[in-house]
């Protein structure tokens, strides 16, 4: 697809994580040729927009108290002919950020979306973090507490793949610990601070050694990149049976279930598939 905006087209626009260097050229060119720019704040959107001598646009803003609301303009100025642009503070729209829901109800209404890539924080993190990149997740923000951590922490202890989290300086010390309890002090861990930025860091090492790094205070953003569980097939069949169980609550078919857990525990889907025709 052309570089260029079209009319009725949203395009999501990825912007620098920190260094201003990198917004590219083709992201200048929509941005500056965009009729509306959705945004997630439109302040620092129009510094943004300013640093690239892009002036007097339209600007939108697309929050998480707002991105269903502003969805309707959105489509209404998309149905005029309109082209609309769409930028969080940081990296590529939708990621730990506004913009998904945004893109589910422009295709539902029957118009065209584009994405011009570009800077990602996950991304970034994962690549320097000197992990496996063959297969791995996002998972963003871990629950603040309660079941839903203790719940999703469980799940993750026996993930096999990378896993990306995301975390604020003030609660690193609390995470790294529950990580620890839930995986293991020997996962290998690296914690990606301030990427792209003047100050950016990255350490490396395991859950227990990272205990004892958090002693100095950390600043900044920071992303959490975990080494995933060793693969195994001596999961019991009582906890096969409860993640199946789990899986189909949500609606999940017999094979699907099947084909998750095992995937999830690193069991045979032959002897997953066999339990969950038992239940």
């Amino acid at each position: 697809m052309s570089a260029s905006l079209g009319a009725g087209l949203l395009t999501l626009v990825a912007t620098p994580i920190g260094n201003l260097g990198d917004l590219s050229p083709r992201a200048v060119e929509v941005l500056s040729g965009a009729n509306l720019v959705a945004c997630e704040d439109t302040r620092r959107t129009g510094r943004l927009l300013s640093h690239a001598g892009i002036t007097g646009s339209d600007l939108l803003r697309v929050d998480q108290h707002t991105e269903e609301r502003a969805a309707d303009t959105v489509i209404g100025r998309l149905a005029e002919g309109a082209a609309v642009a769409v930028v969080t503070d940081a990296g590529t729209p939708g990621i730990s950020d506004p913009g998904e829901r945004l893109v589910q109800r422009v295709l539902e209404a029957g118009f065209e979306v584009s994405v011009v890539p570009g800077p990602s924080a996950p991304v970034a993190a994962l690549v320097v973090s000197g992990l496996s990149t063959t297969r791995w997740c996002m998972e963003g923000f871990l629950p603040r507490g309660g079941a839903a951590r203790a719940g999703r922490l469980a799940e993750l202890a026996i993930e096999e793949r990378t896993m990306v989290l995301f975390e604020s300086p003030h609660r690193l010390e609390g995470t790294l610990s529950d990580l620890t309890e839930a995986f293991g002090g020997q996962r290998p861990i690296a914690v990606v601070r301030e990427v792209t930025k003047l100050h950016e860091e990255v350490w490396r090492g395991t859950l227990s050694e990272a205990l004892d790094w958090i002693a100095t205070p950390v600043k900044g953003e920071i992303v959490l990149v975990v080494g995933g569980a060793p693969p195994t097939d001596g999961a019991d069949d009582e906890r096969i049976c409860t993640l199946l169980a789990e899986a189909k609550s949500t609606g999940a078919s017999t094979r699907d279930a099947a084909e998750e857990v095992a995937r999830r525990l690193g069991v045979s889907r032959r002897r997953a598939y066999r339990l969950a025709l038992e239940l």
